[in-house]
């Protein structure tokens, strides 16, 4: 074994255990330095296991591609592995830990024989910040070492600050044989414990991402009194000078990664706007000395959808995938050995490889160059609105907390919660309409409360009661306001009533006027409404009565919208809060009057 980078009994004991289950023919600690990263690369693209790509058009970019059976998440197959069902909820999928050890140790038992075990030490957050936390994942898979340099901070100086302490999340990953019918990836929250085998693909391998920063953290979070959520963290610049920070939360397929990295229209640029991302993705939310909420982003990179990302639609993503860059899944244009996606350009190459390693004609070809869940892994460092606060090791202070999703008709462009508690019902009973691209049948409402309904480590009706608890503990002058917002409403003939893209800073602005208390608003059974007139429309081919339009509560679709809710509340039986239950009554005699 190469020189241990640190005297940590317990981490030097579990990889003792670790190294007599698995059998690696050799070990390499990752100490974080460029030579080290430079070497792995090189070794990884003599096996073929990444492609360099030009170094002229792309620095230090390369391309990865999975297994075909392994390019996405796999939910069936995430378990959350608590002693007792109850607290993984019904929202889980559930296995007693000592079945599941038993079950995972069996199959990754001397699937590092001929391998080598990387050992990497990562810190959540900025290291040595109050808000981070430290883990440890070995894996097998270079693409995995290459992958964690980029989305978390790495190295030895991690393991500095641990020190001697045993606070820190174990992450075992073994890629055994790709095999679907053998992959699981399941989180023992009671044991700080991440065990992911047979995948290679990033969401369930890279165990810094979802599997630690939010299964693994909502638990630590309710056990310690802060908050692990699945959402963006942007920063909104008046031109006085003076930011206000938004965190955000929308299910898949609603344009989080645009909003977190808004450029605003012309206008709003003009006049000295800007918007500053800080996080796409996750915030790690505490409470500071002055009573005040502030947040972290926990990652150190972008893990983003590639297809659609484009000059148009996000040319702060784009740009930060221009160096430093793996991208996973996507078309290799052989001409310029450079990379392509759908939604990239209207110029697909000719003399390609598709993202299965297939020659690829993209003028000719019905198949798709690259995978519809391709990826970039790219350094949070190169997005031109990277916020200064990004490295900030005590967070930001947050104004506001907005909830979001897909409705065609029923929810308003924007609506404020009347308080924290209704503010956490309106969070609670977010959904989104399916698109055809995810079941077959579209339109319908899939309930994704809180955006976290994948990733919550615990029962949901408790992460609720949680979210109640630390609304108890704020100055209410001092906590969030909550919002709710829809970019996609519909006409009658389906088309959308609202522009969306960088024309939503005017509802963030009318947000931020909001929490300042510059603007009136509506009261209505939903919550506070805006004033047409209080939405700036400047430059925008739309009338106040246009923007009634998508402003409007109607009484018998909210009807009939919390039958629906009745259905996801009566899964918690007595986990759900009483809070929440007093909430939905609330809003129902509300409507009746």
């Amino acid at each position: 074994m190469e020189t241990n980078l640190t005297s940590n009994k317990s981490l030097l004991d579990w990889l003792d255990e670790k190294v007599e289950l698995l059998k690696p023919s050799k070990i390499v600690w990752i100490d974080g330095s460029q030579e080290q990263i430079e070497a792995l690369r090189a070794e990884a693209c003599s096996t073929g296991e990444l492609i360099k790509l030009n170094e002229e058009l792309l620095p230090d970019c390369y391309l990865h591609r999975t297994a075909v059976n392994d390019v996405a998440r796999v939910e069936d197959r995430t378990l959350i592995c608590s002693r007792s069902e109850k607290d993984a909820g019904p929202t889980n999928h559930w296995m007693d830990p000592e079945k599941a050890y038993k079950m995972l140790y069996d199959i990754a038992a001397g699937s590092y024989e001929g391998r080598t075990m990387y050992i990497i030490p990562y810190s959540m957050g900025p290291v040595g910040s109050p808000f981070s936390k430290i883990g440890i994942e070995i894996t097998d898979s270079i693409y995995v070492v290459l992958n964690m340099c980029i989305m978390t901070r790495v190295g030895k100086k991690v393991l500095d600050v641990l020190g001697d302490s045993n606070d820190w999340v174990r992450g075992m990953h073994c890629k055994c044989d790709i095999d679907a019918e053998n992959r699981w990836i399941c989180q023992f929250p009671e044991d700080n414990t991440i065990i992911s085998v047979n995948s290679g693909y990033g969401g369930n391998v890279l165990l810094g991402k979802k599997c630690f920063a939010l299964r693994i953290a909502s638990y630590l979070g309710k056990n310690e009194g802060w908050q692990a959520e699945h959402m963006l963290i942007l920063g909104l610049e008046k031109p006085n000078g003076e930011t206000k920070y938004i965190c955000a939360a929308f299910p898949s397929a609603c344009g989080k990664t645009n909003l977190a990295m808004l450029i605003p229209p012309e206008g709003y640029k003009k006049k000295g706007y800007k918007v500053w991302c800080v996080g796409d993705d996750i915030a790690w939310i505490r409470k500071g000395p002055d009573g005040r909420l502030y947040a972290i982003n926990p990652e150190n990179g972008f893990f983003g959808v590639a297809p659609g990302t484009n000059e148009k639609s996000n040319p702060n993503a784009l740009e930060s995938t221009k160096k430093g860059t793996i991208f996973t899944n996507v078309a290799h244009n052989l001409d310029n050995n450079t990379v392509w996606w759908e939604g990239l350009d209207k110029n697909p190459p000719t003399n390609a490889v598709d993202w299965k390693g297939n020659p690829w004609n993209g003028a000719e070809s019905e198949e798709k160059g690259a995978h519809p869940n391709s990826r970039f892994t790219a350094p949070a460092v190169n997005c031109p609105c990277i916020s200064s606060e990004f490295e900030n090791p005590q967070g930001v202070p947050i104004s506001a907390i907005v909830f979001g999703g897909r409705r065609a008709k029923l929810t308003p462009l924007v609506y404020q919660s009347k308080d924290w508690n209704h503010g956490v019902f309106v969070g609670s009973i977010m959904g989104s309409e399916t698109t055809a691209a995810a079941t077959g049948a579209v339109g319908v409402v899939r309930r994704d409360p809180m955006a976290m309904l994948p990733f919550c480590g615990y029962n949901m009706g408790d992460y609720w009661k949680h979210w109640i608890e630390i609304g108890e503990t704020l100055d209410p002058d001092k906590a969030p306001k909550i919002f709710n917002v829809n970019w996609f409403r519909k006409d009658d003939e389906g088309n959308f009533l609202w522009p969306g893209f960088g024309d939503n800073l005017r509802v963030l602005d009318w947000i931020i006027d909001r929490c300042e208390g510059d603007v009136d608003a509506q009261e209505t059974a939903i919550g506070y409404l805006p004033y047409a007139k209080d939405i700036n429309l400047e430059g925008l081919d739309m009338t106040e009565a246009d923007l009634d339009k998508i402003l409007d509560v109607d009484k018998d679709a909210w009807e009939e919208e919390l039958k629906g809710v009745d259905e996801l509340y009566a899964k918690f039986g007595d986990t759900l809060p009483k809070e929440l239950a007093d909430e939905l009554a609330k809003v129902k005699a509300d409507l009746e009057k």
